[in-house]
């Protein structure tokens, strides 16, 4: 982190609680009466629906919006065909053609099958006497040890019941036999899987690191954001469950407050921030928000507070060590909290460090700006738009006759200095060239900054609304550094200058 200008404060991080410090040392409406309902033609669907079924089903659009409208019928007649057969329906499915096949267990019915539309196949065992095998399993599951029996269904295409063998399947025929069950209307498959419970990774929500613990910030691809103050590199997780998460991936403190942790095959990363009000607020971007804009935080001790933005780019002297480029805030907050989620309505600002005082008596808190941390590390936000999409791995190449060239990537929002979060000295005056190349559809710019003697101050800029831009300035001799600012949209660029 490079900030030159800042204010200094006196305050406290927030501890994990359980631990001093781990710092890096250690711390619909109903039809008119008399109508058909029709089926509808696909038209309701979602964008994101068809989009899904486009990519997961290998359809076309007109062929999934097809697929909507004959699945709906498929099931309406299914549902009417289940009343008039009674007991001798056994199950339906969609065979090949995706015609609706009904399976029953009198030969008499099969007529009232096809006199419907649809196909019909005579079984043996009728779908109350497949539903009944399935009970008495159920009424014995305890007996199923889930590492050898995943599980057990009605599988109506082979009018059996399955039960599901992990390796050997001397477990699973012993827990049919527990269940006194006709063996021969059951059969034992076995699977290489195992079943597994997922659970959702959550702004504000409580995770542990050892005998600590702090909040999740935001989710992002592969894990979540949250405190560097929280824990090192390597250190394991556990959720708010005590179930094992994830592991410590990068975290830097102090100078900076920020860390991501990549979480297991167990926990899916979700758009969500605890409102600990029942319910979730939705996370749509990470847009900054102005000085005295109202904010509010999720944390794991005090739940969900709010204020307004006081200051940016603060420097906070804490005890620990100084941390720089921090937001101020009105809001409370407590040990416990800290990591968690900061927003301005549905937009990610950040993730909380430390403050002073408390939700009693009120205070001071502090938050880490979420888009340098995404910048940092690489990572996308998952957001209300979709899941997140990793920001291009190769950097555009529109910039070339440059004596020096460098890339990055930035999340939207979010600022990067060159070079190497540094800058340069020219011992002479003359002119100084730039050019961005910033990634397709976004609005990326550049900036020329001076330092002056007790700031940076821009001297030039290139500010459109495109992606690539170009600076050109002459000036005397000094110090000097490129700033290169995602105004909206995220990914990789590509940056050419040449300095006298």
């Amino acid at each position: 982190m490079n900030r030159t200008v800042a204010a200094t404060a006196a305050a406290g991080i927030l501890l994990p609680v359980g631990l001093a410090a781990v710092i890096a040392a250690g711390p619909a409406g109903a039809a008119p009466s008399g109508a058909t309902p029709l089926a509808p033609s696909g038209d309701a669907a979602s964008a994101a629906m068809l989009a899904a079924m486009q990519r997961d089903l290998g359809l076309t659009e007109k062929a999934a919006r097809a697929r909507i409208a004959a699945d709906d019928t498929a099931s309406r007649t299914e549902l009417a065909l289940r009343k008039q057969l009674g007991s001798a329906f056994a199950g339906a499915w969609l065979g090949s053609g995706d015609k609706l096949v009904v399976a029953v267990s009198d030969a008499a019915k099969a007529s009232a099958v096809t006199a419907a539309g649809a196909s019909a196949k005579v079984v043996a065992n009728s779908g109350s006497k497949l539903d009944l095998i399935k009970e008495k399993l159920d009424a014995v599951a305890a007996k199923a040890p889930a590492g050898k029996v995943p599980g057990w269904y009605v599988d109506v295409k082979t009018n059996s019941v399955v039960v599901q063998a992990h390796g050997a399947t001397t477990a699973a025929k012993a827990f049919i036999k527990a269940a006194g069950v006709d063996a021969g209307a059951v059969r034992v498959e076995t699977t290489a899987a195992l079943p597994r419970l997922f659970y959702d990774v959550r702004g504000g929500d409580a995770y542990y690191i050892g005998g600590g613990r702090c909040s999740v910030g935001f989710s992002v691809n592969g894990g979540f954001v949250t405190a560097g103050h929280c824990g090192n590199t390597g250190n394991a997780t556990t959720g708010f469950n005590r179930v094992a998460q994830g592991t410590f991936q990068g975290s830097s403190f102090p100078g900076n407050d920020y860390a991501w942790v990549s979480v297991n095959a167990n926990w899916v990363p979700q758009p969500w921030v605890n409102n600990y009000s029942g319910g979730n607020v939705t996370v749509a971007g990470s847009t900054v928000a102005a000085i005295g804009a109202a904010i509010c935080r999720s944390g794991s001790t005090t739940g969900w507070r709010c204020g307004t933005v006081q200051a940016y780019n603060q420097t906070v002297n804490y005890a620990e060590g100084s941390v720089s480029g921090l937001t101020r805030t009105n809001a409370c907050a407590e040990p416990g909290d800290s990591g968690g989620s900061w927003l301005s309505g549905q937009q990610a600002q950040g993730v909380t460090s430390g403050g002073s005082g408390n939700c009693t008596s009120g205070g001071t808190t502090y938050f880490q700006p979420v888009n340098e941390i995404l910048t940092a590390y690489g990572r996308t936000l998952v957001t209300s738009g979709g899941g997140g999409t990793t920001p291009p791995t190769t950097p555009p190449t529109g910039c070339s006759g440059y004596e020096f060239s460098v890339t990055g990537s930035l999340a939207s929002g979010g600022s990067a200095y060159q070079p190497n979060n540094s800058y340069y000295y020219s011992s002479a005056s003359g002119a100084h060239r730039g050019c961005l190349d910033g990634p397709t559809g976004t609005d990326y710019d550049l900036y020329l900054q001076k330092w002056n003697g007790s700031s940076w101050a821009a001297v030039a800029q290139g500010a459109t609304s495109a992606a690539d831009e170009t600076v050109s300035y002459t000036g005397t001799a000094g110090y000097y550094r490129w700033r290169v600012h995602a105004y909206s949209g995220s990914g990789t660029y590509a940056l050419g200058y040449t300095n006298p």
